[in-house]
């Protein structure tokens, strides 16, 4: 469960912030390259004549809209392939994914000239590529956020699925100690630690303190430590050292499951706007 560090480099000449949040900034740039001469061609359009989802342009931004939309379902099946190292790097379907994303919701606004559909099957595809491209924000956010929060102060790693059992095992670990312990240790136990031991316990605190307000939490077993005899201290200890490892599990258990939760926000959106997309497709193309 110790963690390893793990050195990344720095770009030379950027600052510390866009080092953390921007991944690729030749990316970047050409992200806001094409998404300018977008607006560009749709702002030039709208002086020779209205655009509508019918229009020559209008049905020109709707098919790149479908383009940049099967680029960014790319990125699903590169995962799902990645022994296959002729395609590439998994790293460039992921810019594909996060860029294409953004540019896909552009394109689908212009397509609709910047209005909501009235359409049921317009209105519910317009809504879904939004929710998705929010969505998918959110996450690239959380991606962000949650793995430099959780490298900030604990000094443990675990995976999401084994945080039960690896509980129990601790709990029983400090009952053991207890067996031998005075009565002011086992006193503390039941009052401070036995209620944490119960099972994962997600805190709203491990938001923004990963260490879950640890330092406060450990005032009671610094008050009694200078009253007990050696033993009574080394058991003591290993107990702080227990209740300290299952409160970073739970700031892991807290954020871990926050990032799997956000897959249920966006990837049903995602298979149902892409769904939509082609039945939309197949009705302009019918009809």
């Amino acid at each position: 469960m110790k963690k390893t560090a793990i050195y990344q480099p720095k770009r030379p000449g950027a600052p510390g912030w866009f080092n953390k949040w921007v991944q690729s900034p030749r990316w970047l740039i050409g992200f806001a390259i094409v998404a300018t001469l977008c607006l560009a061609v749709y702002s030039v359009g709208a002086m020779y004549g209205q655009t509508t989802a019918g229009s020559t342009l209008g049905m020109s931004y709707g098919v790149a809209a479908a383009i940049a939309g099967v680029a960014v379902v790319a990125y699903g099946g590169r995962r799902r392939a990645q022994r296959i190292r002729s395609l590439g790097r998994t790293w460039y379907y992921l810019e594909i994914h996060v860029y294409g994303g953004v540019l896909f919701l552009l394109l689908v606004f212009m397509h609709t000239a910047f209005r909501v559909p009235s359409g049921i099957l317009t209105w519910v595809l317009w809504a879904a590529s939004l929710w998705m491209t929010a969505t998918g924000l959110f996450g690239l956010v959380l991606q962000k956020w949650i793995p430099t929060l959780l490298a900030s102060g604990l000094s443990t790693e675990v995976h999401l699925d084994r945080i039960p059992e690896l509980i129990v095992e601790m709990r029983l670990r400090a009952e053991a100690l207890l067996e031998s312990a005075a009565e002011p240790v086992r006193a503390l136990y039941r009052r401070e630690v036995a209620p944490v031991m119960a099972g994962p316990q997600p805190r709203w605190i491990y938001y923004v303190d990963a260490t879950g307000g640890f330092r406060s939490r450990a005032r009671p077993f610094e008050r009694i430590r200078g009253l007990l005899p050696d033993a009574d201290r080394a058991a003591l200890d290993e107990i702080l050292e227990l209740y300290r490892t299952k409160l970073e599990m739970d700031a892991h258990f807290t954020l871990q499951r926050t990032l799997r939760l956000w897959l249920f926000l966006h990837v049903p959106a995602a298979v149902l706007m892409f769904g939509l997309l082609a039945l939309h497709v197949f009705f302009v193309l019918y009809y």
